[in-house]
């Protein structure tokens, strides 16, 4: 992942690569792309060795916080002595997560599975002295739940890979190509390896800013990838030739441009284990963060970072089952559904079912008098609180018989079914929803 403290020269090759001409066409992959829109919560996992002394992941030496040589020290630390895949898995099912995304390798070049292209890997070169990856991969099919690889691109620990420090360089691929071919054999070859030894159900790439499409081979991977299994599903770090858009970090102001997306975000202010960082979002921020993301069409990723023997902050434990809890009660207005309406008709999220016969409201903070919503033609059938069952009562202000234009609805919400997050209610329409978007002139269309 990107660190916030890029160079200049980091950043306008990074924000080329976000915004990548997309050359996947939405209606060829939109069968197999239904379980994702459908899933809306992933569960990021940043796992490796700067998990030993609380470092940014690979960015530390490449940024030159540390020495290169001091960074792989780390090695040595990682044992994975308390590592119980089986309770992360039941920990992201409790979240109410649908799958998980697991670091298989970072930029740093570190594997998590054994590899046998490389001894730079969690079996052959820490005293974990075993492939971390498989376990987990189990259990999370196990509960039921997508598992996802992410895989750096870069490897800046690879001796034929050209970039190395942020200042420095080993070789310019396109004087020396066969040395890049040399690389290209081997970041293929990995990626063969978790191909065929796990079959991820989604791939997670990341770095692909430093090299063009043409220099990545992009076209030969996804070819590769689907190829092995056609419903996997490639996120948009690929020079173009992903399935879906992962913004990081800042929640877009406006939707992203691919069919799909998918906000990919940190429970504090870092990625991977950051002792030093205790700046962690409440779970009142993750919940409505995560109601904006679902109520704009996409789904978030929200990461974990756990230490180096496997046991996971405290902190981070409490959001995911406090999100879990909310995601429980709130089901029906979070999964399997669609985005909501347009924004100006609700002063907050809201999403619908994939009829579009039910309106689902999100309260954020604690909300009782009068809510609105503006420009429903509908006539609404029944409003209820969801995990509560309570019905609500409304009415109709300002509709004139004559004109075509709908009034306001003004829903009264009592103090005692507050959730103690975000209130969300449930709106049955007489039918599709149906909106009037018009100025409020005389004529409906005005």
């Amino acid at each position: 992942m990107k660190r916030f403290l890029l160079s200049v020269a980091l950043i306008l090759p990074l924000l080329r690569s976000l915004n990548a001409q997309q050359h996947t066409s939405a209606d060829s992959i939109r069968e197999k792309m239904q379980w994702f829109a459908d899933a809306k919560l992933g569960i990021f996992i940043h796992w490796g060795i700067y998990s030993v002394n609380g470092v940014d992941e690979s960015w530390s030496f490449h940024n030159r916080k540390i020495a290169y040589a001091d960074y792989m020290q780390q090695l040595k630390g990682f044992t994975a002595k308390n590592y119980h895949p089986e309770e992360w898995a039941a920990l992201i099912k409790e979240s109410g997560a649908r799958y998980a995304v697991m670091t298989t390798k970072h930029h740093d070049g570190v594997a998590l599975w054994d590899s046998k292209l490389s001894k730079l890997d969690m079996a052959n070169s820490t005293p974990a002295k075993r492939d971390v990856l498989t376990p987990f991969y189990t259990a999370l099919r196990q509960q039921g739940i997508k598992a996802g690889a992410y895989f750096s691109l870069i490897d800046w620990s690879y001796p034929d890979y050209p970039q190395f420090l942020k200042d420095s360089s080993r070789y310019d691929a396109k004087k020396d190509p066969a040395r890049w071919q040399r690389f290209l054999h081997f970041y293929e070859g990995q990626l063969k390896e978790v191909m065929q030894q796990y079959n991820p159900d989604l791939w997670w790439f990341d770095g692909d800013w430093e090299h063009s499409a043409e220099e990545w081979e992009a076209v030969k991977v996804r070819k590769m990838l689907t190829g092995h299994n056609p419903n996997t599903i490639i996120n948009g770090r690929l020079q173009g030739y992903g399935d879906y858009d992962t913004p990081e970090q800042n929640f877009p102001v406006s939707r992203p441009h691919y069919n799909w997306w998918e906000l990919c975000m940190t429970i504090n202010n870092n990625w991977g284990y950051h002792p030093d960082d205790t700046n962690f979002k409440t779970p009142y921020e993750v919940i409505t963060i995560f109601a904006d993301a679902v109520s704009n069409g996409g789904n978030m990723l929200l990461d974990i970072g756990p230490a180096e023997d496997g046991t996971i902050p405290a902190e981070e434990v409490t959001v995911l089952k406090e999100l879990g809890a909310w995601n429980k009660k709130h089901a029906p207005a979070i999964f399997n559904t669609v985005a909501g309406i347009p924004a100006g008709h609700f002063y907050g999220p809201t999403t619908l079912s994939k009829d579009s016969t039910t309106l689902y409201l999100f309260l954020a903070g604690n909300v009782s008098g009068q809510v609105m919503v503006k420009g429903l033609v509908n006539n609404i059938k029944k409003i209820s609180v969801l995990g509560n069952g309570q019905q609500l009562t409304h009415k109709v202000v300002g509709k004139i018989s004559w004109s075509a234009v709908p009034g306001l609805v003004y829903i009264d919400v009592p103090a005692n079914v507050q959730d103690k997050y975000m209130t969300v209610l449930a709106l049955e329409l007489d039918g599709k929803v149906k909106l009037y978007r018009g100025k409020g002139g005389f004529l409906t269309n005005e």
